[in-house]
């Protein structure tokens, strides 16, 4: 699997290597079910911190997409895993400047249609495109070393032993409610379903995102605001910053 990324740019205001000099090594891995808000209040936690941010949800999208493209039977196991190994992806590490291309494609907007929600979950749930994902986000999380890393495994599988980590969660209500807004309202209630609860009952089959792990801490944005649900995540970075290294 070839896979590039697009470097961080620093918080506003400050230079990325003078953010990294005042911040030691650092993974927040962020795991959470569709339409909870971990992608926004993930990239706007980064962004305030000065630190880079990694969607795997994409990672998982962009790999649909080309699957598609490829016309790959999403059934067939090892066929799907060699169109994953053969992906070449590069995706930004930037919070404020999220780009995903696939060869020479720009897909960034792409992957976030419906047909894609849809499909997703054949490629998520496959384990052997699963493990290619998997250690090409590692990759990309040990390159970067100050990083806001948000899926659905994180806390658990890709990075464990991450210093902050987080369940985001909210409401099936409320995160009908956001999936709804974010694609404009034009969705059929069905379609929500299928796009955001189906979808968790599809990928829970390969990961546990609903319950906390052991040493994760829970954070339900149902009744928080956009910026509370970001302070709250950024709050405990902050004290896990502050403890002795």
């Amino acid at each position: 699997m070839s896979t590039g990324t697009e470097q961080r740019s620093g918080a506003p205001g400050q230079a990325p290597e003078d953010r990294q000099s005042t911040a030691r090594r650092m993974i927040i891995a962020v795991d959470g079910p569709s339409g909870s808000g971990k992608s926004s209040v993930c990239r706007a936690a980064a962004t305030q911190l000065g630190a880079a941010y990694l969607d795997t949800g994409a990672m998982y999208r962009a790999a649909t997409w080309y699957c598609l493209q490829q016309q790959v039977d999403l059934t067939d196991e090892d066929a799907v895993a060699v169109a994953v190994e053969e992906l070449p992806l590069n995706i930004s590490t930037d919070p404020q400047h999220q780009v995903i291309t696939v060869g020479e494609t720009d897909v960034t907007e792409a992957i976030r249609e419906p047909r894609i929600s849809e499909k997703v979950s054949e490629v998520a749930t496959n384990r052997k495109a699963r493990q290619l994902l998997i250690s090409a986000q590692r990759r990309i999380i040990d390159a970067a070393g100050f990083i806001v890393a948000e899926g659905r495994d994180i806390t658990t599988v890709v990075a464990p032993d991450a210093q902050v980590r987080v369940l985001l969660t909210a409401s099936a209500e409320a995160r009908l409610r956001r999936r709804g807004a974010q694609l404009g309202g034009g969705q059929s209630e069905e379609s929500l379903k299928r796009q955001v609860l189906e979808r968790d009952r599809r990928d829970s089959a390969a990961s546990n995102f609903t319950e906390a792990a052991d040493g994760v801490a829970v954070l339900d944005s149902s009744d928080l605001s956009f910026q509370e649900a970001v302070d709250s995540l950024i709050g405990r970075v902050e004290t896990v910053q502050e403890e002795p290294a």
